[in-house]
């Protein structure tokens, strides 16, 4: 079977660490490609103010346009609750039975998987394809140290980008030139997202 890696987050916004992440994975593992599902509301982020799914959904599509590996599902932000990432491969699972997922993900998003929603069905579901990531150790959790499940661990380019220090950088009117793709930058040029003051940074 093809295996396809998944690449899920709030991309608020995406940059160069999620995408050398998921061009790492696809080159260890041999995948047919990898794909970007933005989330719509992520249930361990409650209250928490993003900017709007169409804009976090635009600006993986514009993110990922020049790698023929890559593409963008829109199939948690379309959904309504909460965006459980187990919902989403039972019916990636039902579209493509004939595909390997690998869900790509962080050493630290790893450690708290056991916090998912019903993540021991999540596990069978899926191969987890999980990054070192800095202060985190790569290691199992004693949950599922002893599971039956497909985990395997690698060490991508280690690039220390986050989103939050990405938008503090734009509210302080700093460049974010090279820590996000150069389309992705005209995009919140034309559109203030983030900025100090912005009536747009919120879903209505």
């Amino acid at each position: 079977m093809p295996a396809i890696g998944l690449l899920g987050g709030t991309f608020d916004p995406i940059h160069q660490g999620h995408l050398a992440l998921a061009e790492s994975a696809r080159e260890e593992f041999d995948l047919a490609g990898v794909v970007f599902v933005p989330a719509g509301q992520p249930p361990h982020k409650p209250g928490v103010v993003m900017a709007p799914t169409r804009d976090r959904l635009r600006m993986v599509e514009i993110a990922t346009d020049d790698n023929p590996y890559f593409s963008v599902s829109s199939v948690e932000t379309e959904r309504t609750g909460p965006s459980y990432t187990v919902d989403t491969l039972v019916s990636l699972c039902r579209q493509q039975p004939a595909v390997d997922w690998c869900l790509i993900m962080g050493s630290d998003a790893l450690a708290e998987i056991p916090t998912w929603h019903d993540y021991k069905r999540l596990l069978s579901l899926v191969r987890i394809l999980a990054a070192a990531r800095p202060g985190t150790p790569l290691a199992l959790p004693p949950e599922i140290e002893a599971g039956a499940f497909r985990i395997d661990l690698f060490h991508p380019p280690s690039l220390e980008i986050s989103a939050t220090a990405i938008r503090q950088r734009i509210r302080d009117g700093l460049s974010v030139r090279y820590l996000v793709p150069d389309g992705v930058i005209a995009y919140l040029t034309a559109r203030p997202l983030y900025r100090a003051g912005s009536t747009v940074n919120k879903d209505p």
